[in-house]
């Protein structure tokens, strides 16, 4: 038997007993019930992201933010959830980004969607018109997690390092002994930066 059809089957029998349940679902069309003044749309196919409008006209002046809305209210499917993210453009352009990047959609949320967006240029105003693209809408199936109180959490290579621990250049990770106290404040070796 070839090798391509054992796996066949065997991927097969993992759908069915619905342990690859999240792949399959990230392949597939999910239909949200929607309200708008202007649909999100896809700008290619394959996009990830759905476009969202402004519903309003504002003037966000340099390092000022606001809460802007966008005209959309869903209701989403159990299991999904929806995340507004910054536009690449709008960023690179004109500094505009999300304050609370990713804004979390969740299921039971019925209100209109609004993007809290900021002016992180220092010099010029960013005008906004009624209809302009300010952000993006990305639907996704996520997992509720079942939280379990445990006395001691099990080993990890990573350990407790974060925030810098693996520092700027490739391979200038300090190795962190994970049973050592201090680990997440483990000082970089000599003449290494972890910043």
């Amino acid at each position: 038997m070839h090798w391509a059809t054992v796996f066949r089957g065997i991927q097969a029998w993992l759908y069915s007993t619905r342990y690859l349940d999240y792949p399959r679902h990230v392949a597939e069309s999910v239909e949200v019930l929607i309200q708008a003044s202007i649909l999100p749309n896809y700008a290619h196919p394959g996009d990830a992201g759905a476009d969202l409008h402004s519903a309003e006209a504002i003037v966000l002046l340099p390092g000022t933010r606001a809460l802007v809305g966008t005209g959309v209210s869903i209701a989403l499917p159990d299991g999904y959830a929806a995340f507004v993210v910054p536009r690449s453009g709008l960023a690179i352009k004109h500094g505009i980004t999300i304050v609370n990047a990713p804004g979390t959609v969740d299921a039971g949320y019925r209100g209109q969607i609004k993007v809290a967006l900021l002016n992180t240029d220092q010099v010029e105003p960013y005008s906004i018109q009624v209809g302009d693209r300010i952000a993006q809408l990305i639907v996704m199936p996520v997992a509720r997690a079942t939280f379990i109180p445990v006395d001691k959490l099990p080993g990890s290579q990573r350990g407790a390092s974060g925030f810098g621990s693996t520092g700027i250049k490739a391979g200038s990770a300090t190795r962190i002994d994970e049973n050592s106290p201090t680990s997440g404040d483990a000082a970089p070796k000599t003449g290494e930066t972890n910043e």
